[in-house]
């Protein structure tokens, strides 16, 4: 079953500090949302008070992004994190540079985040990476994303995003068809152009993205957590546009 929940990066600029994280997840709660994606927090909030704060509000941790440098040197406190939290997706957000220059350094960061998903799956956790545009380039005649997925093994899972997959100019539809056992959990983002004809971000079912039939997808894969994310409302307060999308995928049967 397709469970919904709220990409906390989005709203990133209330969750500094842990008055501000805490009052954040009841506003999440409030406008629609039974699960979040902790992400972009405040890094000296402490663990039990994440924990403290999802239990009185009745929220799951479905996923967090966490740092790349965390996962390579602090694993042990990566699970215990996770634990505390109940989550068992650990997700990065994007690989650093020095791994994007060319196909074998991509090939090198598909093989380091295995080995590293195969000590978080003997800890009950799974590790997601979540994609931007960048990996759609070709390096050496072959997109960046298939080296990964070819490059990858089974403990290294995919959380594609629906916009970025979009703005690499790639078929959403065909990529979340190819994740098939290898993705339970995916970025909800829709796209529209502003009044230069730019692409730039949109609550869900404001864009142009086929939402029917994404939804139609992720349930025929299996796909088991959609995080809402919009790294830039336009404007908009950003729980505004967390509802927004909420109330549109309610509509379509998505909670």
């Amino acid at each position: 079953m397709l469970r919904l929940g709220a990409q906390m990066y989005t709203v990133r600029e209330y969750t500094q500090d842990a008055k501000s994280l805490l009052e954040t997840l009841k506003k999440l709660k409030a406008i629609g949302y039974d699960a979040v994606q902790v992400s972009g927090i405040g890094a000296d909030i402490p663990v039990d008070v994440v924990a403290e704060g999802l239990k009185e509000n009745d929220l799951v941790c479905g996923a967090t992004h966490i740092s790349f440098d965390d996962c390579k040197k602090d694993l042990d406190a990566v699970i215990a994190k996770h634990k505390a939290w109940g989550c068992e997706y650990v997700g990065v957000g994007s690989m650093p540079a020095e791994y994007r220059e060319n196909a074998a350094s991509i090939e090198r960061f598909a093989k380091e985040f295995t080995a590293i998903g195969e000590e978080l799956n003997k800890a009950g956790l799974k590790f997601i990476y979540h994609n931007h545009n960048f990996e759609f380039q070709k390096y050496d005649g072959k997109l960046g994303m298939d080296i990964l997925f070819e490059n990858a093994g089974n403990a290294f899972q995919f959380e594609i995003d629906t916009f970025w997959v979009q703005k690499g100019a790639a078929d959403v539809f065909s990529w979340i068809d190819k994740m098939a056992g290898r993705m339970d959990v995916i970025h909800f983002k829709d796209m529209r152009l502003n009044e230069k004809s730019e692409q730039i971000m949109s609550e869900i079912g404001y864009g142009n993205l086929n939402w029917d039939g994404i939804i139609k997808r992720c349930h025929l894969n299996d796909i088991k957590w959609a995080f809402v994310e919009q790294d830039n409302c336009n404007g908009r307060c950003p729980f505004e546009s967390l509802k927004m999308s909420a109330d549109f995928l309610h509509s379509k049967g998505v909670r």
